[in-house]
């Protein structure tokens, strides 16, 4: 059976700005978006040539109303609600909640030309070279955004 290495976060990863998209981080770090429905991109958003390159759609923005960063840590007041605004004209109101089991996010780690670790896009530069690959724990998962009723319509500004 192979083996992969597995290191946990570097100490100076810590200082850099978090490479996953701001919809994703919470006050208490990372989180799941657990959304029951079908959000829908406007038209033109998704390509369907395979040979198109990647595009990021922004789905939203989550506000935390309830957050102040002068709060003490163990105050949990602000998971009571959540918003997510999906364009101009609705908002979806949800609450944060302890996963069961924490969840451990993990991205590829490589080593570049020069000896520096780098590859940070997602891509193998060291795929067919003979060096061996690795992985970096980058943060644990330890709670969800739940959205579960309907989006409200709101006034567009």
């Amino acid at each position: 059976m192979p083996s992969i290495p597995l290191y946990p976060p570097r100490a100076a990863a810590s200082t850099l700005s978090n490479p996953l998209p701001k919809l994703l981080q919470t006050p208490s770090g990372l989180a799941i978006l657990e959304i029951q429905g079908t959000i829908h991109t406007p038209p033109g958003s998704s390509e369907d040539s395979a040979d198109a390159k990647p595009s990021h759609t922004s789905v939203g923005t989550l506000v935390f109303p309830d957050y102040s960063p002068s709060d003490p840590p163990d105050d949990t007041k602000w998971m009571k609600r959540v918003y997510l605004y999906v364009g101009r004209h609705q908002r979806m109101t949800g609450e944060v909640r302890k996963l069961a089991r924490p969840v451990g996010v993990v991205r590829r780690r490589g080593l570049g030309a020069d000896g520096e670790e780098g590859d940070r896009d997602g891509e193998d530069k060291g795929k067919g070279n003979g060096k061996e690959e690795e992985l970096e724990i980058v943060e644990v998962v330890r709670h969800k955004v739940v959205f579960s009723s309907r989006p409200e319509p709101v006034g567009g500004e």
